[in-house]
């Protein structure tokens, strides 16, 4: 099938006419972002990846300064080649695509510093370079005869010889067996690349192959319940070029090869409107970011797919600028997937629901008083992006700091990735509300894991009640089981009850919350979280505890700072071995 024809039709049947959405004021808003950064780039030279800025990972760690130039050049490569497609009388917009193109195609290597590990330039293929492979393809595809044919000729050239002969003679690759969003994104986006421009079918047939088995390695990732253990940003990111691909190859093989068939596939796509608890803000454990917006166009798709997918609310949807990356293939979908008459509300639907397999409890409240969200955890101290973080939750309303925090992704740093990932707060126990038995934080390793005692929704109130002790190695706990109760009244409120036996005596015992709201202690038992639009009251047994509060400093995963803050109710020496802390808060 000719590439021209994958592009043909969109979801819905009808074809693909960038003059009316150009023209429609429907697209108004991403039309502007998409404009007013073609005026600031065009005032702008293409900046250099310089030998220099390739070898600070290596002498520092720092990532940042040498992909803060790769993906500005990434930038430029997306908008001037959707502003091409939206607006193909412009002649600037097709010199500026055509330079960039030329530059990018001239680099010595696709692939990060970070991600090289040794590998020489001809055998690397890493996330970008596959990436930077599908969205050069789909530019050739997608422009036809606009660009010059010596430029086109040579953009197929160099992903053949960066991506499709290593793909197929030098591997295999690590990412080829892997479970998570590596496998997707590099092997979806080599078989994309070659449905669109790999002339020979046997070699687009081999390729198409091996990137489907590639694919299901990467459902093994997800259990049964479809949920995203790295939360919803990573699913944009890796489901989405599993979507993309998927698509492409059920257009080139008029349906006969289809992976949405599979059942699993389905439930992996509604884990989306499942894990956000307010707005943009999700169930963010591991790392995922406190705030995600939605790819509208990936989102309206898969609901042409599936009947049960909610179409999101407009208010969250991904501008062109959250992706700091600029990668081409979702940028392009949130337009020509984007479905302007779809059905949506102000904001999800609520319901609870309760993932078996991630061991995740989540539960959107709407009320006259505002939305409200609760989310906890089992799981292990031994999944993707991990965070030591068994029995952790967040407690949010509205837009409001929240109460209960995850503090999401730190920067991506060696070290981040390396032995002392578990120093960092974003990543360790004690950056997550979680307590500490005599000194000890949880341990990280598979081993280091929850036993889900319960786990209940319903109209009024859901349940979720763990074991814990396995977290604590060598602490002398026998038992230690973590309660929620949260109930659903108006404004809603939530039991948080530790219940600590040791095997043979008491151990100090360190009750610890992790807010994004200063802590005000009004008296011994009660300490007040105030948000902009709301309160939320933190009760608990007074004497019991002595109450204390530190503030931390933290730099998120691009490099900027935050603050947040640790309260701990610190429990009063005891001679019991059994001892039960149970906290409440209530929103006023």
């Amino acid at each position: 099938m000719p590439a021209s024809r994958l592009y043909a039709s969109s979801a819905w049947g009808g074809r693909i006419d960038w003059a009316a959405i150009g023209a429609s004021p429907s697209y108004d808003e991403m039309k502007q972002e998409l404009l007013e950064e073609g005026r600031r780039l065009a005032d702008r030279p293409i900046p250099e990846l310089t030998q220099e800025l390739y070898g600070l990972f290596e002498a520092t760690g720092n990532r940042l300064a040498y992909e803060g130039v790769y993906f500005e050049r990434r930038r430029r490569l997306t908008t001037f080649a959707l502003l091409n497609l939206l607006f193909p009388e412009e002649p600037s917009y097709a010199q500026h695509l055509e330079e960039i193109i030329a530059s990018i195609l001239d680099e010595t290597t696709w692939c990060l510093p970070a991600h090289m590990q040794g590998q020489s330039v001809d055998r690397a293929i890493d996330l970008f370079a596959a990436e930077t492979g599908f969205a050069l393809s789909e530019v050739a595809a997608l422009t036809g005869q606009r660009l010059p044919r010596e430029l086109s000729d040579a953009m197929k050239a160099q992903v053949n010889r960066r991506l499709f002969d290593p793909y197929l003679g030098r591997g295999p690759y690590h990412w080829e067996t892997a479970d998570h969003n590596w496998a997707a994104v590099c092997a979806g986006s080599i078989g994309a690349a070659a449905l669109l421009i790999e002339p020979d079918a046997a070699r687009r047939a081999a390729m198409c192959a091996k990137a489907v088995g590639t694919m299901n390695h990467y459902l093994s990732g997800f259990g049964e319940d479809g949920a995203c253990l790295e939360g919803p940003g990573y699913w944009n990111y890796g489901f989405g070029y599993y979507v993309y691909f998927a698509d492409l190859l059920r257009r080139a093989t008029d349906g006969r090869a289809d992976l949405f068939e599979d059942g699993k596939v389905k439930r992996i796509a509604l884990f989306q409107q499942q894990c956000y608890l307010s707005g943009n803000r999700p169930a963010n454990f591991s790392d995922a970011m406190p705030r995600v917006n939605v790819h509208l166009g990936l989102s309206d798709y898969l609901a042409a797919v599936y009947e049960d997918m909610e179409h999101p609310p407009l208010a969250v949807r991904a501008a062109f600028l959250d992706d700091h990356c600029a990668r081409f293939a979702p940028a392009l979908r949130n337009v020509i997937w984007f479905r302007p008459e779809a059905p949506r509300g102000a904001d999800w639907q609520p319901g609870s629901w309760y993932l078996s397999d991630a061991q995740w409890m989540i539960s959107r409240r709407a009320a006259d008083a505002g939305t409200f969200g609760f989310a906890a955890k089992g799981g292990t101290n031994d999944e993707p992006h991990n965070h030591n973080d068994v029995g952790h939750f967040i407690l949010l309303a509205d837009d409001d700091p929240a109460y209960a925090a995850d503090l999401g992704c730190g920067e991506y740093t060696a070290g981040y990735f390396g032995a002392d990932r578990y120093a960092y707060d974003c990543a360790g126990a004690h950056g997550h509300s979680l307590p500490t038995i005599d000194g000890r934080l949880q341990a990280s390793g598979a081993a280091s894991r929850a036993v889900v005692l319960e786990a209940s929704t319903s109209e009024l109130e859901d349940r979720f009640v763990l074991e814990l002790a396995a977290c604590y190695p060598s602490s002398g706990l026998a038992s230690l089981q973590r309660s929620f109760h949260w109930v659903k009244s108006s404004p809603p409120q939530l039991t948080l009850i530790d219940t600590y036996e040791f095997a043979e005596y008491a151990k100090p015992i360190t009750e610890c919350i992790v807010t994004r709201c200063q802590p005000r202690i009004l008296a011994d038992g009660r300490i007040t979280l105030a948000g902009t639009r709301h309160t939320a009251i933190l009760e608990y047994e007074a004497g019991v505890f002595e109450a204390a509060v530190e503030e931390r400093m933290f730099a998120n995963h691009y490099g900027v700072q935050e603050r947040y803050y640790r309260l701990q109710l610190i429990a009063k020496p005891r001679t019991s071995k059994q001892f039960t802390a149970e906290l409440r808060f209530v929103f006023q």
